[in-house]
């Protein structure tokens, strides 16, 4: 089933992501464009939650069951974001050896530390291993997801030794041990919605949360079609982030507005063809969220701040357009030449007892 509403959700973070990175090299007088964006960041959980759902949905029932299944299922994964992955990672490091060679200058030589580099390669930046964020730094988000797909057996085993009830507990004691660790600082954030080197952990609890709504809509009677209810929430969830509530309320306003938009969805799918006119940028919000920062790099740092700025022949907010453009076609392209053709062949490769598969899967986050 194609989650619309999802879809469109997702995209919405992504681009909220690359405005609020964009708006860091606005002119001085505009902080509170980028102050109030900030607080909205907690729309991020939206990510892992929508993964969490739809990867229970799709292999909670099956996986474990087959011999090779949870292998099958970790190379489909990898297959799916790590080709674009790798190649932003590439590019940093080319930003990298630049700066090392004198040819450029940052302000944040942490940021391209040699040392952290076998972390990023290995996806473990965001498990508490590394103090900043490194190289492609938006790819903690990636690190993070990675932990909860090698974690999700521990999603299905609750499940099936405890049914939704086993889940809850799961992510319930999950948010309680957050919670404590951010209380006691073991996780260094005045909230957990904000860690990022410590990115999993949060990440892993949205997930078990968003298997819990999967579970519950997949047991629900409920017939409703309505749409409202679910953006209503979605819209309180925001109001929530702006107004730095608690976590636990922004995390559970986020789940009950997923329960009610996938029920109005399953219960009528023809009902969300209003945003399929968003599809094909809706697809690529994994390509938007990780091509962002190279554009970034090339735009801004480099054109805007060296090139176009000095000259005054253009404001920043009519300029910001071109890079944000240039964001989603690289995703669209990326996505079609690229991604899938590389995910394929690496699903072939590391899959040779199973027959390929025509295409990757959707993204989940």
């Amino acid at each position: 089933m194609h989650y619309r509403i999802f879809e469109t959700w997702r995209l919405i973070a992504a681009l909220s992501i690359m405005v609020w990175h964009f708006l860091r090299f606005a002119p001085p007088g505009h902080e509170e464009i980028g102050a109030y964006l900030y607080r909205l960041l907690a729309v991020m959980e939206m990510f892992f939650m929508i993964s969490g759902y739809l990867i229970m949905e799709r292999y909670g029932d099956d996986l474990l069951r087959a011999p090779g299944s949870y292998r099958a299922f970790l190379v489909r994964r990898l297959a799916r974001f790590y080709p674009l992955y790798l190649a932003t990672l590439l590019f940093f490091c080319g930003v990298a050896l630049a700066i090392h060679f004198g040819v450029v200058r940052t302000d944040d030589p942490g940021r391209y530390a040699w040392s952290v580099l076998p972390a990023n390669l290995l996806l473990v930046q965001a498990w508490g291993l590394t103090e900043q964020l490194t190289f492609n730094y938006v790819a903690w988000c990636l690190s993070a997801e990675w932990f909860c797909y090698l974690l999700l057996p521990l999603v299905v085993l609750a499940y099936r030794l405890g049914g939704p009830a086993g889940i809850a507990v799961l992510a319930g004691g999950l948010v309680l041990a957050l919670e404590a660790a951010v209380a006691r600082g073991v996780i260094p954030f005045e909230s957990w919605l904000r860690a990022d080197t410590w990115g999993a952990y949060r990440a892993f609890a949205d997930f078990t949360i968003g298997a819990l709504v999967s579970v519950a809509v997949r047991r629900s009677s409920f017939r409703l079609a309505a749409h409202w209810p679910a953006w209503t929430l979605f819209a309180l969830s925001l109001a929530a982030m702006a107004t730095r509530q608690h976590a636990a309320l922004i995390v559970a306003l986020l789940a009950a507005g997923m329960y009610f938009a996938a029920l109005a969805e399953r219960n009528d799918p023809d009902a969300s063809r209003y945003l399929a006119f968003l599809h094909p940028i809706g697809k690529v919000s994994l390509g938007i969220y990780l091509l962002h920062p190279v554009v970034e790099a090339v735009f801004f740092s480099v054109l805007w701040r060296k090139v176009i700025a000095p000259t005054e022949t253009i404001g920043f907010y009519a300029y910001a357009l071109l890079p944000c453009a240039v964001t989603i076609a690289l995703a669209v392209v990326s996505e079609r030449y690229f991604e899938r053709p590389v995910g394929r062949y690496m699903v072939g490769r590391l899959t040779p007892d199973r027959p390929s598969p025509q295409r990757t899967p959707q993204p989940v986050g």
